[in-house]
């Protein structure tokens, strides 16, 4: 049965920038705001919009992310006629080849996507916070009559060296592409978002895979080459949410973000536009009498007797009387020991924090580090870890680690 339009979602990513926090683990299976991974906001935004075929490219530490989509259910997409599929690089009788770029990716599944014989196809990234409505991207797509869209961000001009930018005229066609240039003629940021049509996308894909001197990547090859081709391409302004949680300070600002909706943007708590995640199976969480709990998030199976301040605990967190915990995000499983100070950090999936250690501080005008501990590690009792440490192994009692 044919689809209007499929989603491809690139979920191969190292995540590199997030250090110990993705070296077991692939950058959309890292956890973000008490109970989701940041896969769960691409693959709830595909469902909340309508699309029901959803194609998920992994590559690095795949086996987390596998387990946790499973059959889809938890997004309503375990379907019999589409639904979500994993689609790691695979053997085949020419031989076997890791994806190479995010376009040799979508090639090597040029199969999977013609059993569906789409119109569209819509090109997702698998590591970013954002809440869009892609129904709304395919409308202004078939307005314009585009065969290629991009959505795009304003950007302060100061930072718009950072990004891959779309100049365009007065009707939103892209006239140019620049990628990170140093001086830009436009402060239109591209989301890496991309709606296809198909026929077109199929064409060039291939005339990419052919050219021996390509990258096989979207933003250095595929998108110059449409422009080089006079394509009808156009920029979607999009005025949402959106995050690129590829390093530590800004994993960290947007899990805080969170705990403000009305102001920073991102608001989890709406009926209309749910994020959906697999459900830890614990129980409720409890908060002990004595605790003292301030604007914070605290995910089910918490067991919190200490004190909880502006700070996200996640699935099955432990806090013990006395521990204080301040602007931090602390991953599932993790235990705060009784008179541990954990502020200003992140804490990953199952580490332990011993009795009296200090990990973190608050920033300072000449210190604004994000301390961060690696899933599994143990610090000490009575170890101090600095405001800009990021610890990938067990940090002895007593000891200091900066």
């Amino acid at each position: 049965m044919a689809k209007e339009m499929i989603a491809m979602l690139l979920a191969g990513g190292q995540g590199s920038r997030l250090y110990a926090l993705t070296q077991k683990l692939a950058k959309p299976a890292v956890p973000f705001g008490g109970k989701y991974r940041i896969i769960d906001f691409p693959l709830s935004n595909c469902v909340n919009s309508g699309i029901d075929t959803v194609g998920i490219l992994t590559q690095y530490q795949p086996f987390v992310l596998n387990e946790y989509i499973g059959n889809g259910q938890p997004w309503d997409l375990d379907r019999l006629n589409g639904g979500v599929h994993v689609l790691p690089p695979y053997q085949k009788a020419s031989g076997s080849d890791w994806y190479k770029g995010t376009a040799n990716a979508i090639y090597q599944n040029i199969a999977f996507i013609e059993r569906y014989d789409p119109q569209y196809v819509i090109i997702l990234s698998g590591d970013q916070i954002c809440k869009q409505d892609y129904s709304d991207f395919l409308r202004f797509h078939k307005e314009k009559g585009a065969e290629f869209s991009v959505a795009v961000m304003e950007v302060p001009w100061d930072e718009a060296s950072r990004f891959g930018l779309m100049v365009t005229d007065e009707t939103d066609r892209i006239t140019e592409f620049q990628e990170k240039p140093k001086n830009p003629k436009s402060n239109l940021a591209s989301m890496g978002i991309y709606i296809f049509n198909w026929d077109i996308l199929r064409k060039y894909l291939i005339e990419d895979e052919e050219d021996p001197n390509s990258e096989n990547d979207f933003g250095n090859n595929i998108i110059p080459n449409l422009l080089r081709d006079n394509r009808k391409m156009y920029a979607y302004h999009f005025s949402g949410y959106w995050k690129d949680v590829g390093t530590i300070p800004s994993l960290w600002e947007a899990n805080m973000e969170v705990l403000d909706p009305e102001h920073s943007g991102i608001n989890l708590f709406d009926e209309d536009w749910k994020i959906y995640s697999r459900n830890s199976g614990m129980s409720g969480h409890k908060i002990a009498p004595g605790a003292v709990v301030e604007n914070s998030m605290i995910t089910d199976g918490c067991r919190v007797k200490g004190t909880v301040k502006n700070s996200i605990l996640y699935a099955g967190v432990t806090v013990e009387e006395g521990a204080l915990i301040e602007e931090a995000v602390v991953m599932g499983g993790s235990v705060i020991k009784a008179g541990a100070v954990v502020k200003h950090c992140i804490v990953a999936e199952n580490a332990v924090v011993g009795e009296n250690a200090v990990v973190g501080a608050m920033p300072t005008e000449t210190e604004k580090g994000v301390a961060t501990i690696g899933p599994g590690i143990v610090v000490g009792d009575n170890a101090v870890v600095g405001p800009n440490a990021m610890v990938d192994k067990n940090v002895e009692g007593g000891e200091e680690r900066w």
